[in-house]
């Protein structure tokens, strides 16, 4: 009954029995640890402060946190020391290298004075026909060409230094750079009969300060994946802009010369106007490996290769071809170089003493079927995929020397550049289909990139602690991913602009912000003729390729105003070859009944009609096929 009376009372008996039990632990406990009755509990407000204390200690405290918090931003935010009084201001302005992987081509320039920084070539797409480099439009450079003072290069990549010969065609500047870049560049200008203008190369010292114009520029080292490449400090009145160029760093790097940090720090202490860093691989989280993990998998292919290596990559490359020698060298192996670029930059770099080679290991194409297979190494071009290099040549059978055997092992050292993607996957199903083996992305370290990943962005971001921020060297993707990194590293979003080719941007201690755009675009180039290729000439060779070719001969008699015989129509690339002759004469009928329906006066005028006859077929087609191919007609007057 009294159990009863507990329910109604709303207290179960087995909560009750648990709350005993609590109880009991917590009194147990209480015996165990008797000091814990002593202790007061306190909330979280009425707990002391830690500055309770005499006046002094309090004082003193808070001048150190006040002290503290001031040294802190004086160190982040050493732009402060920039010259807000100046009037002076720098114009920047990118005709190449953004919305793109390559092309670069940037000019700075004062009130008075201007600068190139490189001048680069990119690669064309797959629908670009018998194109083999584009290279910038150089039609702002004319404007200000008496404004030019020199041409500043980064480093000896072809997308920064590959369009130099053509701009030299045209307009003709000192070129100031490091030896590397000047020796590649005096091979290209030799190739391009360009030899008396060497008498314009400035050869730099790294960490000395060039005046050109207006303008003080001094290169500081830079880790990549080339020997000799440079950041840029830029000084002007209005103050001092870092270009990194293209950059990682390799605190390992082959050469054992290391970034220089201290540099960056140096010119970050006294405060930077403007940073213009490489955002290539700002997708990419972490650090990009150092380039002597290459080497690791260099020696493990080298001792499990029972026949020739054939190890393919960029041709500027240079330590990574002196990685795969050395190795080679290890496993007892002669070393021959084939291809025209790779021959020629590697033995550029040996005798300008960046590598220390003996010329003696070397053999020549034709000496290498006298080696055993295992004796030799084979260092060629062609990583991308390019149809006129060594290794499409050898991989297609085509090569004067060297034929693709079964017992080959073949390393493509290399990733593909973007839009070159389609040319890689087709040398690599040739060299599959031959037999023999083949290493690409199978080797995770068989190819390390030279390009900053996150971490060492902000390193540099850090380092320089820049008042305003422009991205540069990338896709729109690759730029507005870098911003993101600059912004975490406490640059103010309003303090960064995302550029396009062609943007102006004006920058002062006050202000960024863009003020125009100039003429920018591409110049199509025939690597083979050295010759540039006219714009018009390449749209018409997209069509071809599209829509076909339709070639029409007609006789006309001017007495009778008709058309004198049948008129021949030849096509390609339109209909199938059996479907060719009713197409003609469907052809044949629509040109017939236009010489009847013709006006009298275009008689007077071929040109006149051979146009009118060119739409009148045209828009047949079009209803016909939905095509527009291209229509050269050719008409006879009688």
């Amino acid at each position: 009954m009294q159990e009863n009376k507990k329910n109604s009372s709303g207290q179960k008996p087995v909560k009750q029995k648990a709350q005993s039990s609590a109880g009991d632990k917590q009194g147990q406990a209480k015996k165990q640890n008797p000091n814990r009755q002593n202790r007061k509990r306190k909330s979280a407000k009425n707990q002391p402060s830690v500055l309770e204390g005499n006046e002094k200690w309090q004082k003193d405290m808070q001048n150190a946190i006040e002290a503290n918090h001031k040294i802190h931003k004086d160190r982040l935010e050493k732009f402060s020391l920039l010259n807000n009084n100046t009037k002076a201001k720098l114009k920047i302005t990118p005709l190449g290298g953004l919305g793109e992987i390559g092309g670069n081509i940037t000019v700075i320039e004062t009130d008075t004075s201007a600068i190139i920084v490189d001048v680069g070539m990119s690669f064309p797409t797959d629908d670009m026909h018998g194109v083999d480099i584009l290279i910038p439009d150089f039609t702002y450079l004319r404007q200000i060409k008496k404004k030019i003072k020199a041409i500043v290069i980064t480093h000896a990549h072809e997308d920064h230094i590959g369009a130099v010969a053509y701009l030299f065609k045209e307009m003709q500047f000192p070129i100031y750079a490091t030896p590397l870049p000047l020796g590649m560049l005096s091979n290209k200008f030799e190739e391009h009969g360009l030899k008396q203008y060497r008498k314009l190369f400035r050869p730099v010292e790294k960490r000395k300060v060039y005046t050109i114009g207006d303008i003080k520029v001094e290169w500081m080292h830079i880790t990549h994946s080339i020997i000799d490449a440079s950041s840029l400090a830029i000084t002007t009145e209005a103050g001092t802009i870092i270009h990194t160029g293209d950059f990682k760093i390799d605190h390992t790097p082959i050469d054992g010369y290391v970034t220089d940090l201290n540099r960056f720090a140096e010119y970050g202490e006294k405060g930077v106007l403007c940073l213009l860093s490489d955002s290539t691989n700002s997708h990419k989280e972490g650090i990009t490996r150092s380039e002597s993990t290459v080497g690791k998998t260099f020696d493990y292919i080298f001792s499990k290769s029972k026949g020739r290596v054939i190890m393919s990559t960029f041709s500027s490359n240079i330590h990574r071809v002196y990685q795969a020698i050395s190795y080679g060298l290890r496993h007892n192996r002669k070393v021959c170089v084939i291809g025209r670029s790779m021959e020629r930059n590697l033995f550029t770099a040996i005798d300008l003493g960046y590598i220390d080679l003996d010329k003696s290991i070397f053999i020549d194409p034709h000496e290498v079927n006298k080696h055993n297979d295992k004796e030799v190494l084979i260092v060629t071009t062609g990583s991308q995929g390019e149809t006129m290099a060594a290794l499409y040549r050898m991989a297609t059978d085509e090569h004067r020397h060297i034929k693709i055997k079964t017992s080959d092992q073949i390393i493509i050292s290399a990733k593909a550049i973007p839009g070159n993607e389609g040319s890689v996957s087709k040398v690599l199903n040739f060299l599959i289909k031959s037999g023999a083996s083949v290493a690409y992305q199978d080797f995770s370290e068989i190819h390390v990139s030279g390009h900053a990943a996150q971490e060492e962005q902000k390193l540099i971001l850090r380092l320089v602690k820049p008042k305003f921020f422009l991205p540069v060297h990338g896709e729109y993707n690759h730029v507005a991913r870098h911003k993101e990194t600059a912004i975490k590293c406490g640059i103010p979003a309003k303090n960064i602009l995302l550029m396009s080719d062609g943007d102006q941007i004006e920058v002062c201690p006050k202000y960024i912000k863009k003020v125009k755009s100039v003429k920018t675009g591409k110049v199509f180039v025939d690597n083979q003729a050295n010759e540039k290729i006219a714009n018009d000439v390449v749209i018409d060779r997209q069509k071809m390729a599209e829509a076909g070719l339709v070639m029409v001969v007609a006789q006309v008699n001017l007495n009778e105003q008709k058309l004198a015989g049948r008129p021949r129509v030849v096509s390609y690339g339109l209909v199938s070859d059996k479907d060719d002759r009713k197409f003609s004469q469907e052809m044949e009928g629509v040109i017939d009944q236009f010489t009847i329906n013709a006006k009298k006066e275009l008689f007077q005028n071929k040109r006149a009609l051979e146009n009118e006859l060119r739409q009148v077929l045209r828009k047949h087609i079009y209803r016909k096929m939905k095509k527009y191919p291209t229509i050269v007609p050719t008409i006879f007057m009688m």
